[in-house]
């Protein structure tokens, strides 16, 4: 039985898959960072450029501040940064002068483990990317195979590309990144040994979400097959379309005979603390999910689905929803398969629902899809439709998007913003609207703790607060007693 590590991935993608991304704020994560470097994680995947941005935007906090001081509280535990090359935070290529001084300040400011995420498995960009990573000075580079289920993605493209990234010496390891939970056990039992076939000796990881319920038992499998690391949520944050349950997880490879060094203690205090805070903040908890066939056919996530029924609905043509659905697997398909995590999902379903509801397929086309057949994406995994890109390209705004203006060079970038300004800021808002930096900047230091349960009663005398007739407030319950009187009414 193998020894089996475990990455937690519930401050960044548990957030984002159960709580919108907006669900935890730096005081909430300061707060159990302490416990989270005693439980014994081998890494906690923390932050993306996107995550990073919702903190600005949201919450008015800086992202920046946030790494720094996570990094502070935790320096034995690697902070892991999700990075999709030449992107940051906006969806607009930005110039690879850019991009390094980004990828620079992540490692500064404390990132120590960085994945190289391309949707479209771009060879040449994977390995730029992994190239600037480690120029930035990162000890430990993943590279992700993200999981998908199509014509052209068998055991051996996986296997190939697998091999390609274990020849360079800018990739440490591998992980298999399933984001839409399309992993069967039985399917695993093929791939993870074509997988490491050609790893030449090192490691891999899965990343498995719950979307219909087959991670958790795919795990057990994996482990068996010689998977080293295995990524899990905590609490409230697992499960529905989220990753595993930590808890759950670890119980069942020991009972299976593997080995798991983690501090149970640690590990039940951080899943209590989650859970007191969902239950606080109104935040909902991941279910198990049931098995749903259909989704290894048009591989849309819940949040993709709702948007695609709730467009229907506004149009009056909630009827025509399963005409979408199959719409979007002939889409997918003409577009060379794309890898259905943002932004391929949101161009398949808009095209899918234009051609279903339009005169004519394709006589309505998004300027990202266009962009996308542009090239501007990277190289899809098998080429477009030459019918469908042609009917593409030949519209007159292809030709205007063909000659967008190129990312600036770093210097000319400078030249927008005060010389005076930190790099880290620079950054920021280089790539975001300046109303919300200047809010974050207004806001200054975030907060260092909180409590769940002093956050619900502060909630509660903050809308008592509001009501000035109110003359007394008595408020009892197991250890607390609180009585608070008018001032003026005992003066009366």
């Amino acid at each position: 039985m193998a020894d089996i590590r475990i990455v937690d991935v519930s401050l960044r993608d548990g957030n984002q898959s159960l709580w919108g991304a907006v669900g935890l704020n730096s005081a909430q994560i300061f707060q159990i960072a302490p416990v989270m470097e005693r439980v014994g994680f081998c890494a906690l995947d923390f932050s993306s450029s996107t995550h990073m941005g919702m903190a600005v935007r949201t919450d008015h906090e800086d992202p920046w501040e946030r790494l720094r001081v996570t990094h502070q509280l935790m320096p034995n535990t690697p902070l892991q940064f999700i990075g999709t090359g030449l992107r940051f935070i906006s969806w607009e290529s930005q110039h690879p002068e850019f991009m390094q001084l980004a990828y620079d300040r992540l490692v500064a400011n404390g990132i120590g483990r960085f994945v190289v995420l391309d949707p479209m498995h771009d060879e040449q960009a994977i390995m730029e990317t992994a190239r600037m990573f480690r120029q930035a000075g990162c000890k430990e580079i993943i590279g992700a195979l993200v999981y998908t289920v199509s014509a052209v993605h068998d055991d051996a493209y996986y296997a190939d590309l697998a091999g390609k990234m274990a020849a360079s010496p800018n990739i440490d390891r591998v992980y298999i990144k399933d984001p839409s939970g399309l992993l069967t056990p039985h399917r695993a039992r093929t791939l993870i040994p074509a997988i490491r076939a050609r790893l030449a000796g090192k490691a891999l990881e899965l990343h498995s979400h719950c979307t219909i319920g087959l991670a958790p038992l795919t795990y057990m499998d994996a482990a068996e097959l010689g998977v080293d690391v295995l990524q899990v949520a905590c609490g409230p944050l697992a499960n529905g379309s989220s990753l595993p349950s930590a808890e759950r997880v670890i119980a069942n490879l020991r009972e299976l005979g593997h080995k798991v060094d983690i501090d149970d203690r640690a590990l039940r205090q951080v899943c209590d603390y989650f859970t007191r805070l969902a239950k606080v903040e109104g935040r909902p908890a991941g279910k198990p999910q049931d098995y749903d066939a259909s989704f290894l056919r048009h591989q849309v996530a819940g949040g993709v689905m709702s948007t695609t029924r709730r467009q229907l609905s506004e149009l009056h043509l909630e009827h025509r929803f399963d005409e979408v659905m199959a719409e979007v697997t002939r889409v997918r398909a003409e577009l060379g398969y794309p890898i259905m995590v943002t932004p391929f999902p949101q161009m398949v379903c808009t095209q899918a629902l234009y051609n279903v509801i339009g005169d004519e397929r394709y006589s309505n086309v998004a300027d990202q899809l266009i962009r996308y057949a542009l090239g501007r994406f990277g190289r899809p995994t098998t080429p477009i439709d030459p019918d469908v890109l042609d009917r593409i390209l030949s519209r007159p705004r292809a030709a205007e998007l063909m000659h967008e203006a190129e990312a600036l060079p770093l210097k000319e970038m400078r030249k927008k913003f005060s010389p005076k300004l930190s790099d880290e800021e620079f950054i920021l808002r280089a790539t975001m609207p300046a109303d919300q930096v200047d809010a974050m900047c207004k806001k200054g230091a975030s907060k260092r703790h909180y409590n769940p349960e002093a956050a619900g009663l502060v909630k509660l005398l903050k809308a008592l607060g509001e009501r000035p007739r109110q003359s007394r407030v008595f408020i009892q319950q197991p250890g607390l007693t609180l009585d608070i009187r008018s001032a003026a009414k005992e003066a009366n």
